[in-house]
């Protein structure tokens, strides 16, 4: 992984809700990072629920890939992730 994605990840992990909704369709599509369905709804999730509206569709296309112990999975992160970060 190069500085930049470094970057974009830390800036995610911050809660800057671009970042988070620029990661979880960055995990979706593999690119940057390895590509991981999990991950990616667990930011579009952070993103969704710090008002990106576009997370939000992007959550609902992608939900229709996984199953719904891999939904869970993700939601359980994001709710992991939003306690300790809110």
């Amino acid at each position: 992984m190069g500085k930049f994605d470094r970057d974009f990840i830390t800036a995610a992990e911050r809660g800057e809700v671009e970042a988070c909704f620029r990661l979880g369709v960055s995990y979706s599509t593999g690119r940057g990072v390895p590509y991981d369905l999990v991950a990616a709804h667990k930011w579009l999730n952070v993103a969704a629920v710090n008002g990106s509206r576009e997370a939000v569709n992007w959550r609902a296309e992608l939900a229709r890939e996984m199953s719904a112990a891999e939904i869970a999975e993700a939601q359980r992160q994001a709710r992991e992730w939003l306690a300790t970060h809110h």
